[in-house]
């Protein structure tokens, strides 16, 4: 835990940082669901941040699993997926040591985790509810503005999008884009065939959130 301390101490420190000092992972869970979907989607939005932000963050962006102490490497877990979810009581409690030690996770729905989602986080924070985030907070109010909230994506129910968040004494640990799809929004244009537009508020929502959890030189 005292490795992720240093680099959370070191990403809101505000300085410039050397190329990899920090690299953002995907959370490879169990249950069954496609923990692999959208590949290109966590690197595209390090490129972006690292040009639109200023920042240094390393572009390989490895598959990290959720019982494993090397979770705490990474500052930041992205979770994606259509299907099942589950976590073992011991990859509840690392995940849990994690966030509460300073870590960050940020949950596409890539459209079916919710119902898995849900009691999943239950697992890890029982007194813990989701909560959805006003359209005030400042997570959508970073370099990018979003005076609506998240951007609508891709159509799935045809529901507005909504951002969740858990928060631990006062701070964000995790953020949860729901019917909205930012992960296939950050994905090669030509995957989904998203119109241009939607790609890059895509990956201005994304790099709000970046901005929020690390800082970086844009702030």
């Amino acid at each position: 835990m005292r490795s992720l301390i240093i680099l959370l101490a070191l990403c809101l420190s505000g300085r410039a940082f050397p190329q990899g000092t920090f690299q953002l992972a995907v959370l490879k869970y169990n249950g069954g669901g496609d923990w692999y979907a959208n590949p290109t989607a966590v690197p595209n939005l390090v490129k972006f941040c690292n040009q639109q932000l200023g920042m240094n963050i390393n572009p390989e962006v490895p598959f990290v699993e959720v019982g494993s102490p090397d979770i705490f490497n990474y500052p930041w877990l992205d979770v994606t997926g259509h299907g099942n979810i589950t976590f073992s009581p011991q990859e509840a409690q690392n995940l849990r040591n994690y966030l509460i030690g300073g870590g960050f996770l940020h949950v596409s729905d890539n459209y079916g985790i919710d119902q898995f989602l849900r009691p999943a986080l239950k697992l890890v924070f029982p007194e813990l509810d989701l909560v959805e985030l006003p359209f005030s907070h400042p997570i959508y109010h970073q370099k990018f503005d979003f005076p609506r909230g998240l951007p609508k994506i891709h159509e799935h129910d045809g529901k507005p999008a909504q951002g969740f968040g858990l928060i631990w004494e006062g701070r964000l640990i995790c953020f949860y884009d729901y019917q909205c799809d930012l992960g296939d929004g950050w994905e090669d244009p030509d995957v989904h065939n998203d119109p241009p537009e939607l790609h890059r508020k895509a990956l201005e929502m994304g790099a709000n959130m970046v901005q929020y959890v690390f800082g970086g030189a844009e702030q």
